[in-house]
């Protein structure tokens, strides 16, 4: 008997433009000035899949990545070591160790504790300020150079909390951000995430840390006509029937009909990322033509009115209308959501 398996092709995928990838990082590397723009990568790259992004990025000349924790760090470390820094954001925990001690990533300090626990190790690290947004970082009335004695600082960073907004807690954050840099002697300097880059070159410092706008997401409006949609849904009918007026569809008869029409049954649900959010307010396309999602989104099926293409039958393919702003306006969900949230059902096809 033969150990190779069938090949089952999806009945949903992703489609994943390379080039917008790519080019939507140079805008932001352009757009950061003197400063070179690095990548958040953390998240699986935001859902796309890590390893695909790093490898485009790294060859497009990206040098800096940032992830979350050090599995993440593990996961890339063939590809970046001796090639390209890797930060990572959550510092370094007593459990983290063993691991990180050997890995050519460096921790982001976020406390004096973690500063306690990394100094010993004799390796380079980042150290990330609490300018304002009090999630992690040490804060400025706690700096003292002392601290640092004898330790490799690469990068000191801190973190917008609303830079997508024009508030006066950009420019606080900014100020407290100086006021840490007196304190702190490291080698580069960081601050502005996708957004940041849009607010102006004080932002910009040495390096730049996009996310979200790499992967398609537009916070600002000077970002608009910079970045491209990366990712492009797709899913295939697998059954069209028709509902006569009256008739209810799906969960909780979210949707009646006013007439008689096709619907299409599409193999794809909130298992895979497209949210119930999307419950009678979604779109999918075939062609140019809107097809409305009909009804509630469930796991793993998903209505759509065939009324203006009733030919459509089983076996055809829809996209799906993912441009992030449109579909955040439809679903009620954040861009940060709905590209990370892309499940792993969904077959991710690099173009």
């Amino acid at each position: 008997m033969s150990d190779v398996k069938p090949n089952i092709p999806p009945t949903a995928t992703v489609k994943l433009d390379s080039d917008a990838l790519v080019a939507n990082w140079r805008a932001l590397d352009r757009l950061s000035g003197k400063a070179s723009a690095g990548a958040a990568v953390k998240a699986n790259a935001y859902g796309l899949g890590v390893r695909d992004v790093v490898h485009r990025l790294m060859a497009a000349g990206c040098t800096d990545f940032f992830v979350a924790n050090w599995r993440e760090a593990q996961e890339i470390e063939d590809l970046t070591a001796g090639r390209a820094g890797v930060s990572v954001l959550n510092g370094v925990r007593a459990a983290d160790m063993p691991f990180a001690r050997q890995s050519p990533a460096k921790p982001v300090l976020n406390s004096l504790q973690q500063l306690q626990r990394w100094k010993s190790s004799g390796k380079s690290c980042d150290i990330m300020i609490n300018s304002g947004m009090n999630r992690l970082g040490i804060d400025v009335d706690d700096l003292d150079a002392a601290l640092f004695d004898g330790m490799t600082i690469d990068m000191v960073m801190s973190h917008l909390a609303s830079a997508d907004e024009d508030v006066p807690q950009n420019a606080e954050q900014l100020q407290q951000f100086k006021a840490g840099l007196e304190t702190v002697p490291a080698k580069r300097r960081s601050l502005a995430n996708s957004a940041g880059i849009a607010l102006g070159s004080e932002y910009h410092f040495d390096v730049t840390r996009p996310g979200l706008s790499l992967y398609g997401g537009i916070q600002r409006p000077a970002l608009e006509d910079v970045i491209r949609q990366v990712a492009f849904p797709q899913a295939e009918i697998i059954q069209v029937r028709s509902l006569r007026a009256g008739e209810k569809l799906g969960y909780n008869a979210q949707y009646i009909a006013d007439d008689s029409h096709k619907v299409a049954i599409l193999a794809m649900g909130y298992a895979d990322g497209y949210l119930r959010g999307f419950s009678n307010s979604g779109m999918f396309m075939h062609e140019g033509i809107v097809l409305p999602v009909l009804g509630r989104v469930s796991m793993d099926l998903i209505a759509i009115d065939l009324s203006d293409e009733p030919n459509l039958k089983e076996g055809d393919w829809v996209d799906c209308e993912y441009d992030l702003g449109i579909a955040s306006g439809q679903s009620g969900m954040s861009q940060y959501e709905l590209i990370t949230g892309l499940g792993n059902r969904l077959a991710r096809e690099w173009t």
